[in-house]
């Protein structure tokens, strides 16, 4: 009986350690400058290509495991430098959903990239704010925000920066 008291302890200590998620960082970023066209899913311009590029660089050291992406062409060429730099794929998300995403992301291990859109980068990063002062979604001329989420296992923190910090 004492024996299967210390097996059942041991095996909830086990659980318990592993179902925590370990810390991380969630980098949270808007799609770099597209191409000014008449159409819904427009590349992006060359200087958005080039931010693109500089978003990798930034990352470059930072151990990225899993890059997010909603289903559009700027968000993707967007995401595409890191995750090609980190030898991952790009998964994509319903920006519609933000509930169904965070919880996703909480539960992953490792760093994370997040490629979304001015009315969503924000909210996201909300999430992620508690307590704190809430971020206003993004001008149509911004594009040049990282929001930086630090997930550790007694809590969150979010800070907003210039890619040019970097």
């Amino acid at each position: 009986m004492k024996n299967l008291l210390l097996l059942f302890t041991l095996v909830l200590l086990i659980v318990s350690c592993t179902s925590q998620s370990s810390p991380k960082t969630i980098y949270i970023v808007r799609h770099a400058e597209k191409q000014l066209v008449d159409d819904p899913d427009p590349e992006l311009a060359q200087v958005g290509y080039v931010r693109a590029k500089k978003l990798a660089q930034i990352l470059q050291n930072q151990d990225i495991k899993h890059v997010f992406s909603t289903d559009y062409k700027r968000t993707r060429l967007t995401a595409q430098p890191t995750a090609d730099q980190a030898g991952i794929p790009i998964q994509s998300y319903d920006p519609s959903n933000h509930d169904a995403l965070v919880e996703h992301l909480r539960g992953l291990d490792g760093n994370i990239l997040v490629v979304g859109h001015s009315n969503t980068v924000s909210r996201l990063a909300n999430y992620f704010v508690g307590e704190g002062e809430k971020f206003e979604d993004l001008q149509d001329i911004e594009y040049d925000f990282i929001y930086e989420v630090s997930l550790e296992k007694t809590g969150s923190s979010v800070v907003r920066k210039l890619y040019k910090e970097y």
